[in-house]
């Protein structure tokens, strides 16, 4: 008597070669509308991810201040060069910023980079009203 005795059980090898079918967007899609369910069961509390709109470049910038003052935009390039270099160098030195409607600016970290600082800050807007934040008093409400 031998012990290679079969037990009957065959397996099967398949060597169709029928290709794959190729995701489709629904497959990609299923995640971010998980994402979405999550967010909306979560409510209103806590953060929510945003879809970044598109960069605000200074030149952009100065032509808005043009568009929206309407002063010349040889007066208005000085004083927004000026501003931002008084903002970049404000946030360099760790100060808080209240600038309302702008919001209130606070670094929270740094970290040293080979071509310059990366900071994190933190960034307060409040809602916008028909008295952009002032009181009677004149001072800005946080």
């Amino acid at each position: 008597m031998s012990n290679s005795a079969k037990t009957g059980k065959s397996t099967q090898v398949s060597t169709s070669t029928k290709p794959k079918p190729a995701p489709d967007s629904s497959a990609e899609a299923a995640p971010v509308a998980a994402l979405q369910t999550n967010v909306a069961q979560a409510g209103g509390d806590g953060p929510r991810p945003v879809i970044a709109g598109p960069i605000m470049r200074k030149k952009e910038l100065i032509d808005t201040v043009v568009e929206r003052s309407g002063i010349k935009k040889k007066d208005a390039k000085p004083v927004i060069d000026a501003l931002l270099g008084v903002l970049g160098e404000a946030l360099a030195d760790h100060r808080e910023l209240n600038l309302l409607p702008f919001g209130k600016f606070k670094v929270i970290n740094e970290k040293d980079l080979s071509n310059g600082k990366m900071l994190r800050v933190k960034i307060r807007q409040l809602q916008p009203t028909d008295n952009n934040g002032l009181n009677d008093a004149g001072s800005a409400k946080l």
